[in-house]
């Protein structure tokens, strides 16, 4: 489980479950396991002091690569 924080105020935002090596570039929506401080709306993933971290392309997010920060374990398969 990684957790996704927001760069500028350091927030939690979402929980997720990431399968495999590499950075985060995209968040698939059934694998978000809980939303913190994230918002979603229509345009994208927003966290609560307005920045936006991730744009909606349908059943994913692509995240905004220095919006966020993330911590946690990798699921390596």
């Amino acid at each position: 489980m990684l957790v996704m924080k927001c760069a500028a105020c350091r927030k939690k935002l979402i929980r997720y479950r990431k399968i495999g090596q590499g950075e985060v570039h995209r968040c698939h929506k059934e694998r978000i396991e809980r939303y913190y401080g994230a918002e979603a709306r229509e345009d994208g993933l927003y966290c609560a002091c307005g920045r936006r971290v991730g744009m909606d392309r349908g059943t994913y997010y692509t995240m905004v690569r220095k919006a966020v920060t993330s911590s946690g374990e990798k699921l390596n398969k």
